[in-house]
């Protein structure tokens, strides 16, 4: 702190935590459409067994959300949203809060991080989220898999939110809310790994070569980048976890078995089912998520500094 002044201090590791959660919330509902497409573009060719229903087809990004539009109704591009926005308090507030953290005790406090401090930060975060926010997961994935037509009222699978976290432990175990956990926690290391390294590296890179000041144009740049890294790097385990988790008991034998039934079924293509939708959500996500992030953070230092001057 120079001169004794709050101003000049980073923002604490609570500030963070609850910027990053209230930014991932912010970004969740605002790209949830994107998000229950991409669930449904993932599913769609698994076995019918699962129901009937599930063999609606749907063609790209835009088409998808205008079927569910058209045949469920507007409102069912946001199931599964009050699990989404549980899941972000719990996940994007230890995954991306606690990065910076992390990322300082592996590097025992020094100012200078390399690539591999920065990849085991977010890996650590990436795997602890998963672990406090799986069951918020399992049950966002299912309810925007479900197809819930008017006529096809009774398919339901759950009829609320509650009522799906009590299904599942009554039918499945406690287990079956952690369903998936070991493939999440590899897919959001992998995420973290890409996402939050890569924004934190450009946006590094921009700062130090004076491309940039340090505000929304820096941050959308970096964000769009991490994006398209993140996409690219774990739509395979993405359609795994999507498929696996949305499964019934004993409809796969594990989270490899579920791959390599794709793999059998539908060929290597399965792996990259709804891509683009993966893409666009991702760096919309990506952009809304750090922006609003930094912009939150600022304002609640902002406050701070002020409630502390007066």
């Amino acid at each position: 702190m120079a001169g004794g002044r709050t101003s000049d201090l980073e923002p604490s590791a609570v500030v963070k935590v609850f910027s990053a959660g209230t930014a991932g919330c912010v970004a969740d509902v605002t790209t949830f459409p994107l998000d229950t497409a991409k669930v449904r573009l993932q599913v769609q060719g698994e076995s019918k067994s699962l129901s009937e229903v599930q063999n609606a087809k749907y063609r790209g990004v835009f088409g998808t959300i205008v079927t569910i539009g058209k045949t469920e109704g507007p409102r069912n591009l946001y199931n599964g949203l009050l699990a989404g926005l549980q899941r972000q308090l719990c996940f994007s507030s230890i995954r991306i809060g606690l990065y910076d953290t992390m990322k300082q005790l592996y590097s025992r406090g020094s100012e200078h991080t390399g690539l591999g401090t920065r990849l085991l930060a977010g890996g650590t975060t990436g795997a602890l989220a998963v672990a406090l926010a799986q069951p918020t997961d399992v049950v966002k994935v299912r309810f925007q898999a479900q197809i819930q037509l008017p006529e096809n009222a009774s398919l339901k699978r759950y009829s609320s939110t509650i009522d799906a976290y009590k299904t599942i432990a009554k039918n499945e175990g406690v287990r079956g809310l952690w369903k998936g956990c070991l493939l999440n926690i590899t897919r959001n290391s992998m995420v973290n790994c890409s996402e939050l390294v890569t924004y934190d590296v450009i946006k590094e890179l921009i700062l130090k070569n004076h491309l940039m000041t340090d505000n929304m144009p820096c941050h959308f740049t970096a964000a769009l980048a991490g994006g398209f890294c993140t996409t690219v790097v774990t739509s395979p385990v993405d359609v795994v976890k999507t498929r696996f988790m949305n499964s019934v008991p004993g409809q796969y034998g594990g989270a490899v078995n579920c791959a390599l039934t794709m793999l059998v079924k539908e060929g290597p293509s399965a792996f990259y089912k709804g891509f683009m939708a993966s893409f666009l959500r991702m760096v919309s996500w990506n952009i809304v998520m750090f922006v609003s992030y930094e912009q939150i953070k600022r304002a609640v230092v902002s406050e701070c500094n002020h409630n502390y001057q007066n």
